[in-house]
């Protein structure tokens, strides 16, 4: 990124990744947070607006007042509660509504959308970024957000994320919750099966969109890419690690 500061608008940088995402790009860049909750960290109230999805016309306002250089959408509802499509609208209609604000935004330079690996089953190995298989409302809500991206296309480089098993400072639900039974030793591996999963550490994972912001476009432009370290964690040795870093083991 420039040397000059520039403005970093993300939107649901309250939650887990957005907190970090906010606590970097606030340390060079003029910041704004786009969340109908507020922060997590209350150090990041100054960045803060309450600002829903759903209401089309303040986030045209909040985004054409800000005018930002770059966008990072980490807004959604990331539940597995919902039992239809209609239950998860931010991930729906918010993105409908940001795509139309967007289209108003000058200065404008490249855009970050933040989907869900589970646009596809687990396990599923799909062919292509248009290869979906979706098990749950959620997912579908996923899916129908990435192509409504790709109906109608920011004019700026653009680039479709999707986050796997994200860990570190601020997470919460699931993935917290193997941490903690680990450290309160409630987890057994069952049987000698070696369980290999994708886990990705969220300063990992900022410092993989901060990459994006700054690749020349024709590496990012339309992409998709997902979001995790570089190798699979062996699930029983991870246990121990994390057992092991707490002198529990």
């Amino acid at each position: 990124m420039a040397d000059t500061p520039l403005r970093v608008l993300i939107t649901g940088g309250s939650g887990f990744i957005g907190t970090n995402a906010v606590e970097h790009f606030a340390a060079c860049n003029e910041v704004l947070n786009l969340d109908i909750a507020a922060p997590m960290n209350p150090g990041h109230a100054r960045y803060w607006r309450k600002v829903d999805l759903l209401d089309a016309a303040t986030l045209k306002e909040a985004l054409a007042n800000f005018d930002p250089h770059f966008v990072l959408h980490l807004a959604a509802r990331t539940d597995l509660d919902g039992r239809s499509l209609g239950d998860y609208e931010a991930n729906t209609t918010g993105v409908s509504n940001l795509l139309d604000a967007l289209a108003g935004a000058p200065s404008l330079q490249r855009v970050i959308f933040a989907s869900s690996m589970l646009v596809c089953r687990i396990g599923y190995q799909p062919n292509s970024d248009l290869d979906f298989c979706p098990v749950n409302p959620y997912g579908e809500s996923k899916v129908r957000g990435e192509l409504l991206v790709r109906e109608r296309p920011p004019s700026v480089p653009w680039t479709l994320v999707r986050p796997t098993s994200i860990w570190g400072p601020w997470f919460r639900e699931p993935y917290r919750n193997f941490f903690d039974y680990v450290l309160k030793g409630r987890y057994f591996h069952i049987g000698a099966t070696r369980v290999f999963k994708t886990y990705g550490y969220v300063g990992n994972a900022i410092y993989q969109l901060q990459t994006m912001l700054d690749a020349p476009a024709a590496d990012i432009d339309g992409c998709v890419f997902y979001l995790g370290d570089s190798s699979e964690y062996e699930i029983r040795e991870w246990a121990d690690a994390i057992a092991c870093r707490q002198g529990l083991r």
